[in-house]
């Protein structure tokens, strides 16, 4: 018999907020969390301005920050936003069976000290990034690696991190399908309750690609917005004139629950997490199916896994890039996936605020439509001024919608080397 799963925690650390309530705050409210890159001198770079997150200090979330001198701010993240999670629970001190607990987590490269070497070792950037003094790199790296450097920089580690801080001892996995990683952690957390291998799972993901590698490889690609002149401009998911997606950073995590486990304890219950769908495009490793093929699937996949109909969905949370590719495709899946219901349905795409934190993506996003569900309030695309005729749905333009009686909400997420992710959460 398949159990039932709740979500009875969130936490985030996000461009827009250190909590998932102040950053769904500026959500509503429209703001953009783009600025100047400030990680390290990107002043001649082609794209030099991302969505950092602002005042966040790891000391708040842990008594003892000496573990974490060499981790990345993915691993702080990760750990500062299951800790907001476990409270809001309100299973710190947990007094269940620890092997019980699980760790389900979207990552990406780690370590701080790749990205500070390859900086050190930088010259000025040109039209592709940043141009490297290779017998300076190799020279600082002789002298600042180590072994524990090299352990942090394993991209598991963020689950491991999160395991050990808060002594949970049940299933420990790691995902790396890129922008569809904690998505896909989510649904593979939501799979281990449904059959019995853990009660409790702390599922989510973490990432930060704001350094001189990541900057340069999405340049290389042509992923990024170049709009340097007007950063808090240049995210316009599904806009006519869109030119690439704002790069963003940081965490989020969700507790997931076994619906009579949760009962028993009397946690307070946000929502089920009632649908899950993944496909693979096999198309090509950067650009998605121009009919979204694999989206179409993953979204029909989470919609009948939930037990509901196309026209069920009040709300979907678009993957929307603000690339030309993804939001064009992502349109005729939406349609292709919902029917004539996708016309009614509102679709927005938070990215336009928060830009695109890749790893940490997919349960930040999830996070945000469950709010949106309880709160009866959808978050807007901003930045949306120039109708694109092949992206013709009601993509909730510059302010926030009130929309009573939604009942379950969509959110996508999609990876490079087509990696489709959809989940479903559901009002109980």
């Amino acid at each position: 018999m398949r159990r039932r799963v709740v979500i009875t925690g969130i936490g985030m650390v996000t461009p827009l907020g250190l909590t998932a309530a102040d950053t769904f705050a500026a959500l509503l409210e429209g703001k953009s969390g783009a600025g100047p890159i400030t990680h390290f001198p990107a002043a001649t770079y082609p794209t030099n301005f991302a969505c950092e997150v602002k005042g966040f200090d790891l000391a708040n979330y842990v008594r003892d920050t000496a573990p974490y001198d060499h981790g990345g701010p993915n691993i702080r993240f990760a750990v500062a936003s299951a800790r907001q999670a476990l409270d809001d629970a309100n299973l710190l001190p947990h007094k269940l069976d620890p092997t019980r607990i699980g760790v389900y987590l979207g990552a990406g490269e780690g370590g701080d000290d790749v990205s500070a070497l390859v900086t050190s070792a930088a010259g000025a950037a040109d039209e592709s990034g940043f141009r490297a003094d290779h017998g300076k790199f190799c020279e600082i790296a002789r002298r600042l690696h180590n072994p524990r450097r090299e352990e942090l920089v394993e991209m598991h580690q963020s689950s491991a991190f999160v395991a050990d801080e808060f002594d949970l001892g049940g299933p420990n996995l790691t995902t790396l399908t890129a922008c569809a990683a904690s998505a896909q952690a989510l649904g593979e957390a939501l799979e281990l309750i449904r059959y019995g291998d853990a009660d409790v799972m702390v599922a989510g993901g973490s990432h930060s690609m704001i350094h001189t590698l990541g900057v340069t490889g999405f340049t290389l690609l042509t992923a990024l917005s170049r709009r340097c002149d007007s950063p808090t401009t240049a995210s316009r998911p599904f806009d006519a004139t869109r030119d690439g997606f704002v790069l963003g950073e940081g965490g989020g995590m969700v507790i997931l629950e076994e619906l009579e486990h949760a009962k028993r304890r009397g946690a307070t219950i946000y929502a089920e997490l009632s649908g899950y769908g993944t496909t693979g495009d096999a198309y090509r490793m950067t650009d998605p199916h121009p009919q979204g093929r694999g989206a179409v699937r993953a979204m029909k996949d989470a919609i009948r896994n939930a037990g509901i109909t196309g026209a069920d969905i009040g709300y979907v949370n678009a993957h929307g890039t603000s690339t030309p590719a993804n939001d064009e495709s992502e349109t005729a899946a939406i349609k292709g996936s919902l029917g004539e219901s996708a016309y009614r349905t509102p679709v927005s795409s938070t990215k336009s605020m928060m830009g695109h934190l890749i790893a940490a993506g997919g349960v930040v996003e999830l996070i945000v439509s469950v709010l949106a569900m309880r709160k009866g309030v959808v978050p807007p695309t901003i930045n949306y001024q120039h109708p694109d005729p092949l992206c013709d749905l009601d993509y909730v333009p510059n302010a926030a919608r009130e929309v009573a009686g939604i009942r379950h909400v969509l959110s996508n997420s999609f990876g490079f080397g087509g990696q489709n992710i959809t989940l479903v959460a559901s009002k109980m």
